[in-house]
């Protein structure tokens, strides 16, 4: 007799799984974390990841499409919310630079989830579906400046936050605040607001 999987302590499940792995690639990135390691912070066993997930791969891609979902639905979210030009550039700021720890650990699996895809097609996709989300955010608020010319500032917008959060990595005691005030004054002139 077939086992009856409960859809809503499934998708529970899978989430607390994904939690675990995006964890564990934090700790010990994309090339050195395997399903063991996953298994073993979620405390549970390989075949229960495997019964989830089909590999490693399809895991570790999961994992990537929760957490840049999760981030531009926060993103998206706070953008409503402000109900001022300058009020979503500062939210956009904050979602992007929204605590050292949660910052340092998504942009560490982030960049290293973005090394590997450039080696695997099927990670790459998710990194194009994560880039096709952020650019529809990103035009969103390179039309605060207008149409003419909102792809480019767009692109400008995204290069700004991608730089930030490479030195952001390598800063040994980053000042989240500065690094807000910096993303927000570059946002800012390449809007053309300063």
């Amino acid at each position: 007799m077939a086992r009856t999987v409960n859809p809503i302590q499934d998708r529970s499940r899978r989430a607390a799984l994904e939690r675990a792995a995006y964890l564990a690639l934090y700790e010990r990135g994309y090339a050195g974390v395997t399903l063991a390691n996953i298994a073993a912070h979620a405390g549970v066993s390989r075949g229960t990841l495997v019964y989830h997930f089909g590999s490693r791969a399809g895991l570790l891609a999961a994992v990537m499409r929760r957490f840049t979902r999760t981030i531009t639905a926060a993103t998206r979210r706070a953008l409503r919310l402000a109900d001022t030009p300058a009020g979503k550039l500062q939210a956009f700021v904050d979602n992007q630079f929204y605590g050292v720890e949660n910052t340092r650990r998504f942009y560490t699996v982030s960049l290293d989830f973005l090394a590997a895809a450039t080696r695997d097609p099927a990670l790459m996709a998710v990194q194009r579906d994560f880039l096709r989300q952020t650019l529809e955010l990103d035009l969103e608020l390179a039309r605060l400046a207008g149409n003419a010319g909102a792809e480019t500032r767009a692109r400008q917008l995204r290069a700004l936050v991608e730089g930030l959060s490479v030195r952001f990595l390598a800063d040994p005691a980053p000042d989240l605040t500065a690094y807000r005030a910096d993303c927000l004054a570059g946002l800012r002139a390449i809007l053309g607001w300063d």
